[in-house]
């Protein structure tokens, strides 16, 4: 999977969890190292021999595997020590049905077969029973496969890039949706927009197994909204030709173009096409494409550039945010990397829930079926989350944001978009 250059952009907090989650997916990955005998765990006490373990020593082991070197690894940190004091505070109040919680980490590789490989060790020789805020992102294939091998939980892991497949992995329940899925809900939007007419829709894309998904979820989705066929604009990486692609496009006439590549590929395209005084509307799923110049757009294209977000200040309740406070407080946490805090601790507190549901039985099946019981669920923090049998997507939809040129400024347009 090729690499993209991550760009740091001055956003308001509507937009960070995205570009948290979105710079996790981008970053160069970076040799890692084990953990200092100071970080590790004391050996869990579960029954000898069993698949499933159950907890005979009063504490329920769950593992979380985060980088600790290189450009990610200080938010590796925040999200670990954000965990950890979700849990202390839990046992302080006698854990959960009576077992205290304890963290085990482990740290991401060098390569995807690296990451696997630790994944591996936390699960068999750590004996975890369930993960949560793990970073999966660019080894998304090899580490579900296998925790669906494994069959081990995995709730909330850090990715842009769910894998629901057929037939459905049980074992891992996403937080938000990935681009995929916001690229689905922004073709809604689309569609309840247009009045006169069925809007005609082109996607430009930068060929890979990561962009032809959100190509093909936008494909996906014109078709159960019933709009005319799709304009599919495919190119290499390193290749893109704005002049060509805009003049080809220009001539097709689309009603909006969804840009899923590069931010240099997306920012010479708005100059060519603001040479040739072509100004569609466009749509950038997640935060692809976008880069820290974006408020230097051509000005023929104010209003017209939109781009979709998973979570919004709305989400969040005061009752949360105080809690969130105060456990960032009492805790000392980091003061950077609050997004992917505050993701990592939602993703806590689906656990913790969930865990609570099992009652005295507890095993991975119990706790996989009281997450499927998820209906609405408030965490405080992000949409109401649901799951299903069928269902391993919390809060499957986004927020739409139109970019003000004149204003500099983001402009949310959209109330919540559920897609299925």
């Amino acid at each position: 999977m090729k690499k993209q250059t991550v760009f740091t952009m001055r956003l308001p907090t509507i937009i960070a969890i995205s570009l948290i989650i979105a710079s996790v997916f981008t970053a160069t990955t970076t040799a890692q190292i084990p953990l200092s005998a100071k970080e590790k765990r004391a050996e869990p006490l579960y029954l000898d021999g069993a698949r499933d373990p159950k907890s005979v020593g009063g504490k329920i082991e769950i593992g979380t595997v985060v980088p600790t070197r290189g450009p990610l690894a200080e938010m590796g940190q925040a999200v670990k020590s954000v965990i950890e004091a979700a849990f202390a505070e839990a046992n302080l109040t006698g854990g959960i049905n009576h077992h205290q919680l304890e963290l085990k980490v482990s740290e991401t590789g060098d390569s995807t077969a690296a990451t696997r490989a630790n994944l591996d060790h936390l699960i068999n020789t750590e004996n975890v029973f369930a993960l949560t805020g793990t970073f999966i992102a660019g080894a998304e294939t090899e580490t579900v496969g296998l925790l669906a091998e494994q069959e081990i939980p995995l709730i909330g892991p850090m990715t842009v890039d769910p894998k629901i497949g057929s037939p459905l992995n049980r074992q891992v329940f996403y937080l938000l949706s990935g681009n995929a899925g916001q690229a689905r809900a922004l073709v809604r939007f689309i569609s309840t927009k247009s009045d006169a007419h069925e809007p005609t829709l082109a996607v430009i894309y930068s060929r890979g197994q990561f962009n032809s998904g959100v190509f093909e979820a936008i494909k996906d989705e014109m078709e159960a909204e019933e709009l005319p066929e799709l304009i599919g604009y495919e190119y290499k990486s390193g290749t893109f030709d704005p002049a060509e692609t805009t003049t080809i496009l220009q001539h097709a006439n689309p009603d909006a173009v969804f840009f899923v590549g590069r931010s240099q590929d997306f920012n010479e395209f708005l100059t060519a096409a603001d040479r040739l005084g072509w100004y569609p509307q466009i749509f950038l799923p997640g935060v692809l494409g976008t880069s820290s110049e974006i408020f230097a757009a051509p000005i023929g294209f104010h209003g017209k550039i939109f781009f979709s977000v998973p979570t919004s200040p709305s989400d969040v309740s005061p009752i949360a945010a105080e809690e969130f406070r105060a456990l960032s407080e009492k805790y000392r946490l980091s003061s950077k990397h609050l997004a992917a805090q505050i993701a990592a601790y939602a993703s806590v507190k689906i656990l913790m829930q969930a865990l609570k549901q099992t009652g005295p039985n507890l095993s991975r099946q119990h706790l996989i079926q009281a997450l499927e019981t998820f209906n609405g669920y408030k965490t405080g923090l992000t949409p109401d989350i649901t799951y299903g049998p069928n269902r391993r997507i919390g809060a499957m939809g986004a927020y739409v944001l139109m970019i003000d040129l004149k204003e500099k400024k983001f402009v949310p347009v959209s109330d919540w978009i559920s897609v299925n």
